[in-house]
């Protein structure tokens, strides 16, 4: 009943399970003792009625008893240790697993954020894996034993008397015929559930996060429309499967009253006859409950491990989601040496880029040279390629055409960790964690000390403000930063790239929404880096292009003016074209957009 999708499923959970296997092997030596006591109690109950109840002869009675007394408590106790170490080595397990799947996705390609809602991405983390806890690791276990226990219980039953377990088995083709096919309705509708589920998890997540924008253009009733889409999807398929278990759950309970029928119909017969004895026939009837209640719950179980399995196929995705730099010839840092230690140069020759094979390009045929200590900014409409170009450097997207060489090193050839510690990204979607400002901009990390965090600060001039707030550095954010001002939280941007140690600073510039002293601080912040390290700019305000080395135009993917501020003025084409049209919508700093 098991298919070969499930059993592959079974085996990655026990590669996770191997090193808790001392503690599954003391569970798993517990049932034979719980398969033995569970069968000497019908056994006994034989004899008790047929030598001692129905002679009136008492003589040894207690001691019977007792047995029986000794047989339920060694049977409660095997039961107890079987279910606490196999459920010990499956939340064990289940850590593992849970631990090894965030590695993974911190690992994962950015693109595959892209295009995967974050809320997916946390189902899968939480309910999928909840979804595994409580209905495979569970559902395993007792029905392992149960089934274990219900074979064994049938083979006694046939040593006893084989013609009252024929009667008994007379049943067993048409219900198991009947699991087997609702078992298949079961994981077709687990996984339309599990889905369901995720992206309903996903859309209430962005609701959260956009709850404000939601409530500021009065949104409120489409939003509530398409979550309730979702749940109503979620809601169908469960009373789809609701419907199949109580099936199923029905078809068991008639059969075990109708098998007891017979049992006590054919049974009197035979008793009347002598040819069964009154203790057989009452063991019969009272193991009908061990048999069939078994079953009964066996569909249950059955459903609980198909919703388990359907939580797999989500798992098994994320399992199969390749990593980063999953199938690429990387170089080795022997290959290299020393030559990345230090930034001496960027280089683009006749880079293109699409996000797909059937979509247009994106950059054409672009190319520069960065110099260690010099500053490009990057100048374009938007869509002109000015993101895609920083990305390309980040490693966000790999499969361009052409080259792109860090120190003379294919760009494509190095790990993200062999070339990105070169690197730091200054970004406009500033994202700040709910800790505090000193976590924010070191991170975390045992390499940046606090020293480093506050001078990080001050460089970009970030101190200024933070000195002023309420527990200054230990200060807790909320809410993405929303106890800062937008300025605030992109100062603290800088900072978290300046004291991440990166040699080439990569900025995308953007100071709107900005007031006009925090605006001050960024610009004195920028001006600095321009002055004084290798960067990489997105660059808006004219105050910021003006103090480059390079300017690079760009124009639906193509660079069309590259050089100084001063050699594309006089040069009098798109660029000036830019400033003038900045000029007559701004004044003064004029921004390009």
């Amino acid at each position: 009943m098991i298919k070969g999708l499930d059993i592959q499923y079974i085996r990655r959970f026990l590669v996770f399970a191997k090193p808790y296997k001392g503690w599954a092997t003391i569970g798993i030596l517990m049932l034979p003792l719980s398969i033995v006591t569970n069968l000497l109690f019908p056994w006994l109950t034989i004899r008790v009625i047929d030598d001692y109840l129905s002679t009136g002869n008492y003589d040894g009675l207690p001691w019977v008893i007792g047995a029986m007394i000794a047989v339920v408590a060694v049977n409660y106790i095997a039961d107890s240790c079987y279910s606490y170490f196999l459920r010990k080595t499956g939340q064990h397990t289940l850590f593992d697993i849970r631990m090894s799947l965030f590695q993974r996705i911190l690992n994962l390609p950015r693109t595959y954020f892209d295009r995967t809602p974050t809320g997916v991405t946390l189902s899968r983390l939480t309910s999928d894996l909840e979804a595994i806890s409580d209905s495979f690791v569970m559902g395993v276990l007792s029905m392992v034993r149960d089934l274990i226990n219900t074979v064994a219980l049938i083979i006694l039953m046939l040593f006893i008397n084989w013609p009252l377990t024929l009667v008994v088995l007379t049943v067993f083709p048409p219900v198991l015929y009947i699991t087997h096919w609702i078992r298949n309705k079961l994981r077709e509708i687990y996984k339309i559930t599990r889905s369901s589920l995720a992206k309903g998890t996903g859309y209430l997540q962005e609701c959260l996060f956009g709850v404000k924008t939601v409530q500021l253009y009065r949104a409120e009733e489409e939003v509530e429309a398409r979550y309730q889409a979702y749940t109503q999807e979620f809601l169908h398929a469960q009373m789809r499967s609701n419907k199949y278990d109580a099936v199923l759950f029905s078809v068991i309970t008639g059969v075990t009253t109708i098998t007891i029928g017979l049992i006590i119909w054919y049974g009197s017969g035979r008793v009347v006859q002598e040819a069964v004895t009154l203790g057989v026939l009452i063991a019969f009837i009272n193991n009908m409950e061990k048999v069939f209640v078994p079953l009964r719950d066996f569909t249950g179980q059955i459903a609980a491990i198909q919703r388990s399995f359907a939580a797999f196929d989500h798992l098994d995705e994320l399992f199969q989601e390749p990593l980063e730099e999953d199938g690429r010839t990387l170089l080795s840092p022997a290959d290299f040496g020393d030559r990345l230690r230090t930034f001496e140069s960027l280089e683009f020759r006749d880079v293109s880029f699409r996000y797909t094979q059937d979509s247009p390009y994106v950059l054409k045929n672009v190319s520069f040279k960065l110099e260690k200590g010099h500053q490009l900014a990057l100048v374009g409409t938007t869509g002109s390629g000015k993101s895609t170009i920083l990305r390309l450097i980040s490693k966000v997207y790999q499969d361009y055409e052409g080259q792109i060489l860090l120190n003379g090193i294919e760009l494509s050839a190095l790990s993200i960790d062999d070339s990105m510690h070169l690197f730091s990204l200054m970004q406009q979607d500033v994202y700040l964690f709910d800790q505090s400002i000193a976590f924010n901009i070191g991170l975390g990390k045992a390499s940046i000390s606090r020293t480093d965090i506050q001078e990080a600060a001050r460089y970009v001039y970030a101190d200024e403000f933070i000195k002023n707030l309420p527990d200054g550095y230990d200060m807790a954010l909320s809410g993405n930063g929303g106890n800062l001002s937008a300025g605030q939280t992109q100062l603290i941007s800088f900072a978290r790239a300046v004291a991440q140690g990166g040699q080439v600073i990569m900025l995308d510039e953007a100071t709107s929404s900005v007031d006009s002293v925090t605006e001050n601080l960024i610009q004195r912040a920028i001006s600095r880096l321009f002055k004084e390290r290798t960067v990489i700019a997105i660059a808006h305000r004219l105050s910021t292009i003006r103090h480059s080395d390079t300017i690079l135009v760009l124009d639906q993917g193509q660079v069309v003016e590259q050089g100084t501020h001063e050699q594309l003025l006089a040069r009098n084409g798109v660029y000036a074209g830019l400033l003038n049209q900045a000029a007559d919508q701004d004044g003064g700093d004029m921004v390009l957009t």
